[in-house]
């Protein structure tokens, strides 16, 4: 049985076996054992509901299995394009960009704030755009919460993207208009910002 840790993170470790995904929440050391069975059994749970729920909206990886002994959510393998390593070099790159955006609006509009929304936790295949690593979502529906949402995509794509960020979000912003709510999120956005610039400059 082939296995592979793909990445490890401070939350969980991705693995591969099989030509499925495991993700397994880790332990924590510095929290009490059964505190820490309970947090991981929680939000174990939470994101596989959060998954679930957006399955029914846009691309995501398909659960397979919760697993809450072991604090695992077995999941389909995308075999797709990571979207930090390939956005700049897509001819299309505007074109998945208005995806991305479009998706947003989406989980949005059912009130699924995604929480690490950058280029990294989005794989491209057969020109759909899939979400994935939900480990920091959460449902909302203040627009105070989307835009923070979209404001950390913007980031993403400015630290990564440089050259084509600005290209890029105004793509993504185009594709969210069709979210219900776009005006007043896009409103509270430059709020988000202005705070960000305030916060910069001490």
């Amino acid at each position: 049985m082939k296995s592979e840790i793909i990445q490890q993170g401070a939350e969980a470790q991705i693995i591969l076996e099989n030509n499925l995904v495991k993700k397994r929440r880790v332990k924590k050391s510095y929290r009490f054992s059964e505190l820490d069975e309970k947090i991981r059994k929680q939000r174990t749970k939470k994101e596989a509901k959060l998954l679930e729920k957006a399955s029914k909206l846009i691309p995501v990886p398909k659960i397979l299995k919760i697993n809450e002994d072991t604090k695992e959510i077995v999941m389909e393998f995308i075999e797709g394009k990571k979207l930090s390593e390939h956005l700049d070099s897509l001819r299309n790159y505007i074109e998945i960009c208005e995806i991305i955006g479009k998706n947003i609006a989406f989980l949005h509009d059912n009130s699924i704030i995604h929480g690490d929304l950058t280029t990294s936790n989005m794989l491209l295949k057969n020109n759909l755009v899939y979400f994935i690593d939900f480990g920091l979502g959460f449902t909302s529906q203040k627009a105070e919460d989307k835009a923070v949402d979209l404001h950390l995509i913007k980031e993403a794509l400015e630290a990564k993207h440089f050259s084509i960020a600005k290209r890029c979000f105004n793509a993504i912003l185009k594709g969210y208009k069709s979210s219900k709510n776009s005006k007043q999120v896009l409103q509270r956005l430059k709020k988000v910002e202005q705070r960000g610039r305030y916060k910069l400059q001490y």
